[in-house]
């Protein structure tokens, strides 16, 4: 079998004192689309964020495209094409749509999609009605659009998406889970942390589920949607 592009060994993570992650092991292959799933503060965030080296305090190893990252900064992640969707957006408000896109805009390579901005308008067709709008001024879901479009400038490899359905409206959770299957066609893997069942389900090839830290389940999406006891001692509020 092909390396993974991405590989996480034993990933233990901690904030201050308090330990978050314990010895989480998951890998994401070229292409594929990966839910990481839990209810919140099963460690879903932290576990983003350790990848991109947003986590000072951490064990383990982090293989991206097989060269170990585990103590690169975040920036030299992301150069090597490493995509990262926070869930609380982080957007420059006082910017507008395309100066937020150019913001994140980065050269093209060799072994990626190249993402302009007519793509993300065809993507995102919300963004293209609005282009000098400041971003302190879009909904919800329209700064969600705007915060993946403004990574895929990047032109990454791999996409780690948090929470991207939450708090946002159904017709924009449907766009959403359209884009990660364009995604996938062009051939980007994506990491997904999600707590909807219904929405990972539809755009998932593999899922992790996460309890106080841990990975509880691992399996194909199809195993997990069968697997009702997971669902309801893991998923279920």
């Amino acid at each position: 079998m092909a390396e993974p592009l991405l590989q996480i060994d034993r990933l233990s993570a901690f904030y201050g004192r308090a330990q978050i992650l314990f010895d989480v092991s998951l890998s994401v292959g070229r292409g594929e689309v990966v839910a990481l799933m839990g209810r919140n503060g099963a460690g879903k965030t932290t576990t983003i964020r350790s990848i991109m080296g947003l986590v000072d305090r951490r064990r383990g190893r982090v293989r991206y495209d097989g060269a170990d990252v585990t103590r690169l900064d975040a920036y030299r992640i992301n150069r090597l094409g490493v995509g990262w969707v926070p869930e609380d957006r982080r957007i420059f408000t006082e910017l507008t749509v395309l100066e937020n896109l150019e913001v994140g805009r980065r050269p093209a390579r060799p072994d990626a999609p190249a993402w302009s901005v007519e793509r993300l308008f065809d993507l995102f067709p919300n963004l293209r009605e609005m282009p000098d709008r400041p971003g302190g001024r879009m909904s919800g879901g329209e700064q969600q659009m705007l915060t993946v479009a403004r990574t895929l400038m990047g032109n990454p490899r791999l996409v780690l998406l948090d929470e991207p359905s939450e708090g946002v409206a159904p017709l924009i959770v449907e766009q959403m889970a359209q884009m990660i299957g364009e995604l996938k066609k062009e051939g980007l893997a994506v990491l997904l942390s999600e707590q909807n069942v219904q929405f990972a389900a539809a755009v998932s090839d593999r899922a992790y589920v996460l309890e106080k830290g841990q990975v509880r389940f691992e399996g194909s999406m199809h195993e997990l949607s069968e697997n009702e006891e997971i669902r309801r001692q893991y998923l279920t509020i």
